[in-house]
């Protein structure tokens, strides 16, 4: 029996640019951590990459702010 992979409760993307939301249970609630990436295409495949251009920063930023305020949203601690 094969294990599943663990998946973000939560993704948001703007562009090229997604976060990931991951949930960990700990004794003291929930608590969230935030991956980024950039996707690319290259050739027929996509690939991601956590390194960002001058131009990816402003949707950085974006994506940053929306998964701050989503993690907020939901209620439970950082």
């Amino acid at each position: 029996m094969s294990k599943q992979k663990p998946q973000p409760v939560h993704e948001i993307r703007i562009g090229a640019v997604k976060a990931a939301i991951w949930e960990n249970e700990t004794t003291a609630g929930a608590r969230h951590n935030v991956t980024l990436c950039r996707l690319y295409k290259d050739g027929d495949s996509w690939r991601q990459t956590e390194s960002f251009g001058r131009d990816d920063l402003p949707l950085v930023a974006k994506v940053v702010d929306r998964a701050h305020s989503w993690i907020f949203e939901s209620g439970t601690t950082g």
